[in-house]
């Protein structure tokens, strides 16, 4: 067995050892033996723990926003409806059966006050999605992209966080109803020549 394969090997243990049950709860040795790898290859590949739940979380950001990019550029008719197939796709993510919540949240939970690692990693996952989601509003004319797309990321990690302890995947269902609505505020206020926020300031 190779570096690439035992590396795969490890990841894929990793991530469902960690997503399933938590970082801290798995140890080394449990991680070599669902890898099917020596200890001292896993050590080749992952000197320390906290390499391997970065490289984790890493692996699964990439795989997590294109799972979700490729749902809306597929599904989604128009700029439109894009925003509102990002719920559509969290209600499809939360019916799986092995629906854990947000690996990013959930490590930050755990790990957050001593792993800059973590920390790291996991604000850039939020920052990253925050990112795509502005892109998507951005196609919609609406004046401040910005301000909707930041509401919208606030809906879906409320969404998931919702859903993970509820067991119920219709948390999407109603943060797509919340973001329908944003929207067409947003829309209303482009169209009168207001921004967001500022509507009524002169009544004061």
């Amino acid at each position: 067995m190779d570096l690439d394969e035992a590396r795969t090997r490890i990841l894929d243990a990793a991530e469902k050892l960690f997503y399933d049950r938590g970082i801290q709860s798995v140890g080394m040795d449990e991680l070599r033996t669902t890898a099917g790898v020596s200890l001292k290859r896993l050590y080749q590949c992952f000197p320390a723990k906290h390499d391997l739940v970065e490289a984790y979380l890493r692996r699964r950001d990439t795989r997590w926003r294109a799972a979700l990019a490729d749902y809306v550029a597929e599904r989604a008719d128009g700029p439109e409806t894009r925003p509102l197939a990002v719920f559509d796709w969290l209600h499809s993510w939360f019916s799986e059966p092995d629906f854990r919540g947000c690996a990013f949240i959930n490590s930050f939970g755990e790990l957050g006050a001593t792993s800059d690692g973590v920390g790291r990693v996991a604000r850039e996952h939020k920052r990253a999605l925050l990112s795509y989601l502005t892109g998507l509003v951005r196609a919609v004319p609406i004046a401040e992209p910005g301000e909707l797309a930041g509401q919208l990321a606030l809906l879906v990690d409320g969404a998931i966080s919702s859903a993970a302890i509820s067991g119920d995947p219709t948390a999407a269902r109603h943060a797509r109803t919340a973001a329908e609505r944003l929207m067409a505020a947003a829309r209303a206020g482009t169209e009168l020549g207001t921004e967001p926020g500022t509507a009524g300031a002169s009544r004061k």
